[in-house]
């Protein structure tokens, strides 16, 4: 009841409907963050795209500065060298047709990212109908499909995050916890921002970035001007 209480208070803080400049966002964002946890520091970019078309998908990855904050458990479906590869890398979970068997036959899915070799498609193809609802099949698009394993365990543990949109054109991205420094998570920001703006698909008409927001996990969202967004990656360019 007390969170609840918390939350229509700071709410009654916030208009909707103002445009903010990204570092007074962040500002308000940790300031009104009220939960006893490390609240996440998420942003939203709802995109002109049709995301009925498949070449008006927004995909790929972003490493963030300074990382999320958060440690994430990633498997690797790997054979032969690459298993110590990815291990040495710091691998949670490395297997090949034994791992793909057992989570196929209902076992636990521990892990928060999957990554695996090309050769172990063949393999992790099948698992479809389990990894996809959860967004968890890897896709070399977005990095998860290489041979170079041990660097994409690497480059995921340190701060890479994938994105991609929904079916509505929006992508969700973490840029933090509200425990960074305010710069800290400006940076995470504009580097993702900088990312969206690169990723946008030649047949996209129209305005692209159409609204911006982030927000705590408990806090209510702060909408950013997206004029202000493309000012700040024009900065860092």
């Amino acid at each position: 009841m007390a969170k609840s209480k918390n939350a229509k208070s700071i709410a009654t803080e916030v208009d909707k409907e103002t445009l903010h400049a990204p570092d007074d966002a962040v500002g308000i964002v940790r300031r009104l963050a009220f939960a006893k946890f490390d609240e996440s520091v998420d942003a939203v970019f709802n995109l002109g795209i049709d995301a009925r078309q498949a070449d008006q998908l927004v995909r790929g990855t972003v490493s963030l500065p300074h990382g999320t904050g958060k440690t994430i458990r990633i498997a690797v479906f790997a054979d032969g060298e690459k298993i110590k590869e990815a291990e040495e890398a710091g691998a949670d979970i490395v297997g090949g047709k034994d791992l793909a068997d057992e989570l196929a036959g209902g076992g636990s899915i521990d892990f928060d990212l999957a990554i695996a070799t090309p050769d172990m498609m063949s393999v992790v193809g099948k698992l479809g109908p389990v990894l996809g609802p959860r967004g968890l099949m890897p896709n070399p698009k977005s990095g998860t499909v290489t041979q170079d394993v041990g660097k994409a365990v690497a480059e995921f543990k340190a701060g890479k995050v994938e994105y991609r949109n929904d079916r509505y054109g929006n992508v969700h991205v973490p840029i933090g916890r509200v425990s960074f420094e305010a710069d800290q998570l400006i940076a995470n920001f504009a580097a993702i921002s900088d990312e969206i703006l690169r990723a946008k698909p030649a047949s996209a008409k129209g305005r692209y970035v159409k609204k911006v927001a982030i927000s705590s996990t408990m806090g209510p969202g702060l909408r950013i001007d997206p004029n202000e967004v493309e000012t700040l990656v024009k900065s860092l360019r």
